[in-house]
């Protein structure tokens, strides 16, 4: 019987051949934190009275959720961070250099064929990169801190395709809405998504981040896609480490195949308080916002930046709007001034803040008033998610994001592209 790319990376990874359902403990490639769940990795660690890491070129740790630190006791958590890093020989990113999940993949730490685990929900990002790229919790990754090794149960597998080409003002993060509202916020619990299709081969790996970056909003374990000539440059540039691309079976059994052709689809806006609650954004065309938000682990990359910045160039954000943008490291942040693109986003009214995850956590950055609305390019959306539970936020691209920050609404971004 065929098998889908995740069954064959576990299988490589676990020493035995295996398939969807089968419990495996494999040796893994990286594994990662940042500081909202290393601090509890550390101490699970300690609890569990080892003494050293099983190999501390295999680890990083990032500080990004609150960076740079908001209060004294996030501080005392970084303390932790570093003075455990430094012993360990762990690699640390301390504040300023940007998001976890963008740090990883652009700083090289994983690559096809690999099997990985991240302390956050969004480590699934990476799996754009052809590789198994998962979330635990920080218990379980003191385990792998200790021993470089997590049990699994093998995952069945979605094979999702998107056909056509892509309209003016339709980008990934649109795809991405698209397929949360069409299978829902739980339409893929524990399973892992095979993303393909010509639109997807036609994207950046930029781009194919943000659709994985999403898999887990519809609680699917990755968000996979096979390897091809983008992917092979991408990682030349980025990564030292030795790849091999996994490609499913022709007779890979699929718990389900979906296609969707898109060429007709329309920007899509996911309303509050769910990431599954998506309409076209002419149906929420003219609510009022308060904030917009431009950055984070979905959408705050130079090509997040660049389709902003064409929409605001000659143009100011309104009055009563509050723009903020977060690039979403250190390197972006730096090829967008070089570029120009910053300067086009300040002249228009944006605010800058720290690469990193800015307001997107709700711990320090950006947090909105009560009754607010916010557009942002996040990828969640639920009540309190950026600080205040009496506040309503609006998901969608860069581009429908740019077009509401000029005009103070919820607003098409076609008219102005």
């Amino acid at each position: 019987m065929g098998k889908t790319i995740a069954e064959k990376i576990f299988s490589s990874h676990s020493g035995r051949d295996v398939q969807a359902g089968d419990i495996v403990i494999c040796e893994l490639d990286f594994a990662m934190a940042q500081d909202g769940t290393a601090p509890l990795a550390i101490k699970a660690f300690d609890k569990m009275g080892k003494k050293e890491v099983f190999d501390g070129e295999k680890l990083a740790f990032f500080i990004d959720h609150n960076a740079p630190s908001p209060n004294k006791e996030v501080s005392s958590l970084h303390s932790l961070m570093r003075d455990f890093a430094k012993k360990q020989g762990i690699r640390l990113y301390d504040a300023g250099e940007g998001v976890c999940h963008q740090l990883v993949v652009e700083q090289g730490w994983v690559a096809a064929g690999d099997l990985v685990v991240g302390a956050d929900s969004h480590t699934c990002t990476y799996g754009a990169l052809n590789l198994f790229s998962t979330g635990v919790g920080s218990t379980d990754l003191a385990a792998v801190m200790a021993s470089g090794k997590l049990w699994f149960r093998v995952p069945q597998s979605i094979k999702v395709s998107f056909e056509g080409e892509l309209s003016t003002g339709v980008y990934a993060k649109d795809i991405a809405l698209y397929l949360a509202g069409k299978i829902g916020a739980r339409g893929a619990v524990y399973e892992s998504i095979e993303f393909g299709g010509e639109v997807v081969q036609n994207l950046s790996v930029e781009a194919r981040f943000t659709i994985c970056n999403m898999a887990v909003e519809m609680g699917a374990k990755v968000g996979l896609i096979q390897g091809d000539e983008k992917t092979k440059k991408w990682l030349s540039e980025h990564s030292k480490k030795n790849f091999r691309f996994v490609e499913p079976d022709k007779d890979a059994q699929y718990k389900k195949v979906l296609e969707y052709e898109v060429s007709r689809l329309v920007p899509q806006v996911a309303r509050p308080h769910t990431v599954d609650n998506v309409v076209s954004v002419e149906e929420v065309e003219g609510i009022s916002i308060q904030q917009a938000f431009l950055g984070t682990c979905t959408n705050g990359r130079l090509e997040d930046l660049k389709i902003a910045a064409s929409i605001l160039k000659n143009r100011s954000i309104h009055p009563e709007v509050r723009f903020i943008v977060a690039p979403a490291s250190r390197r972006i942040y730096l090829e967008a001034i070089k570029e120009g693109i910053l300067k086009t986003l300040i002249e228009a009214g944006a605010v800058l803040v720290t690469p990193g995850c800015g307001c997107c956590v709700g711990t320090h950055n950006g947090v909105p008033s009560k009754g607010e609305n916010v557009i942002s390019t996040a990828n969640r959306n639920f009540k309190g998610r950026m600080g205040n539970p009496d506040a309503f936020i609006y998901l969608a691209s860069p581009a429908t994001v740019a077009a509401s920050a000029v005009e103070g609404k919820i607003a098409d971004p076609r008219r102005y592209l």
